[in-house]
């Protein structure tokens, strides 16, 4: 029998490679986790977490702009650059210092540096060599690259570079992409005080979003002032006295204008990170595009090692890498497990939230069933009434036949939370009757969902029924 230094070796501590270290610890296995930069990786460091804090910091200062509407007023507003960064700062310290407490706590060993396969088995990490009976690939994604826009991390910034608000806020932004990344950011920048331009190269912003919700959500954001433009593609940038000089060109026409911005933020999506893993010398398949594919097991093609999260493939969020890093370590440690999810949630979280789980009204569609939908305004809700966020609905996907539920879509205040009862609803394969039946607490913003799934019948009480 072979010995091995560790029964799992796992490459990369960001949120699935953690979850996958700690879970197969507490299954008894001997495990190690190497990282090259920070623990928590790119969502606790750069991403998820401080994006976060920086939207709820936005939205606070928005907030106290309304608040004259019930009767509240403040002085002149000022907001303290360095200390908001410091602010934001300190919880991403507080949460990595966490991880790498929860990692001693399960005798989780933790490798600091680069990790390159050697052969199957063995995995150097800096200056030193280990191996192992089982190795999982967690090695995320960064954010890809537009030829002719050089990022700086200054005036033209990704993700990363965004996350640093500078003193003073620009005043003029552009973001390139009309994803999630780009919408969050906007929405940061729009509430402290920069006016921001979104292009998107698609007819349609949100990729993968229902098509009502989408125009419900430009709408919201039009109306905060951010100006949308879809279909249109930065084809240079470059840095002058006076700003940032960008070519904006409307791809349907070829119309082609150049127009100037304090601060540029490219957001056009995310690439599979595999740099330095020699993949090859463990016989790993590595697709063209970088990708480290894997079975409902986290398989790669290799029976021993495991791939998970971004590296995996697409949708690349944290919460799916968290659910592949479980299956792995269970599928390490023998358990009947395996990636069977129904439908993986997305959000992005903005004010109001969009937020989706499960088919859009036109996957339902294109599918072949037959669809029925029921939609509730946030408008005929006291509680949104109540914290003034009236903008967006929760809309239904059903399927008419059986009344099986197929998606929900919502855009309004906590969407995000309120999505958790649709996806317990699709995995345990519900329909828009079972949640018409549960009692909901009244004043909520959770009402929405159970009136969503009355007007899927036509019998919702607080709106006109088509």
């Amino acid at each position: 029998m072979t010995t091995y230094d560790f029964d799992v070796l796992v490459i990369g501590a960001g949120p699935g490679g953690y979850h996958a270290a700690i879970r197969a610890a507490q299954l008894g296995l001997k495990v190690a986790c190497a990282e090259r930069e920070s623990v928590g990786g790119v969502c606790l460091n750069v991403g998820c977490i401080p994006t976060k804090a920086m939207l709820h910091a936005g939205e606070q200062v928005a907030a106290a702009r309304h608040a004259a509407e019930f009767g509240l007023t403040f002085g002149e507003q000022k907001l303290d650059i360095a200390k908001l960064n410091g602010w934001k700062d300190g919880i991403v310290k507080k949460l990595t210092g966490g991880v790498s407490s929860l990692f001693k706590a399960n005798k989780v060993t933790h490798l600091q540096g680069q990790a390159s396969f050697l052969d199957d088995h063995t995995v150097q990490v800096g200056e030193k060599t280990y191996t192992a009976g089982s190795i999982i690939i967690a090695t995320g994604s960064e954010p890809a690259r537009l030829p002719g826009i050089e990022v700086d991390q200054v005036q033209i910034v990704d993700s990363t570079g965004a996350l640093v608000m500078p003193d003073p806020v620009p005043a003029r932004m552009l973001c390139i992409g009309g994803g999630v990344i780009g919408f969050e950011f906007a929405h940061v920048y729009t509430n402290l005080g920069a006016q921001v331009k979104v292009i998107e190269f698609a007819p349609s912003i949100i990729p993968g979003a229902d098509a009502d919700a989408v125009k419900a959500f430009q709408k919201a954001m039009e109306k905060q002032g951010i100006s949308i433009a879809v279909q249109h593609k930065a084809n240079r940038a470059e840095k002058k006295a006076d700003g940032v000089h960008v070519e904006i060109e409307n791809v349907q026409t070829g119309e082609k204008k150049v127009e100037v911005f304090d601060r540029v933020l490219v957001a056009v999506g995310r690439r599979p990170r595999a740099d330095g893993l020699n993949a090859e010398k463990a016989g790993v398949t590595v697709t063209e595009r970088g990708f480290i594919p894997a079975d409902k097991q986290q398989r790669t093609n290799a029976p021993h090692i495991y791939s998970i999260g971004d590296v995996a493939g697409n949708p690349m969020l944290a919460h799916k890498a968290m659910k592949e890093g479980l299956v792995a370590a269970e599928v390490i440690a023998g358990k009947p497990a395996e990636q069977d999810a129904v439908a993986i949630p997305g959000v992005v979280y903005t004010s109001p939230e969009l937020a989706w789980v499960g088919l859009t009204e036109a996957e339902a569609k294109e599918k072949g069933y037959d669809v029925k939908t029921g939609n509730f305004p946030f408008s005929a809700s006291g509680r949104a009434m109540t914290l003034q966020q009236t903008d967006g609905f929760v809309k239904m996907v059903v399927e008419k036949g059986t009344d099986l539920l197929l998606g929900v879509h919502i855009v309004g205040p906590h969407a995000s939370d309120m999505l958790g009862e649709a996806g317990l609803a699709l995995e345990m394969a519900a329909t828009a009757s079972d949640i018409a039946l549960t009692v909901h607490a009244h004043p909520t913003l959770g009402e929405a969902v159970l009136e969503a799934a009355e007007a899927v019948h036509g019998q919702a009480i607080h709106i006109m029924n088509r």
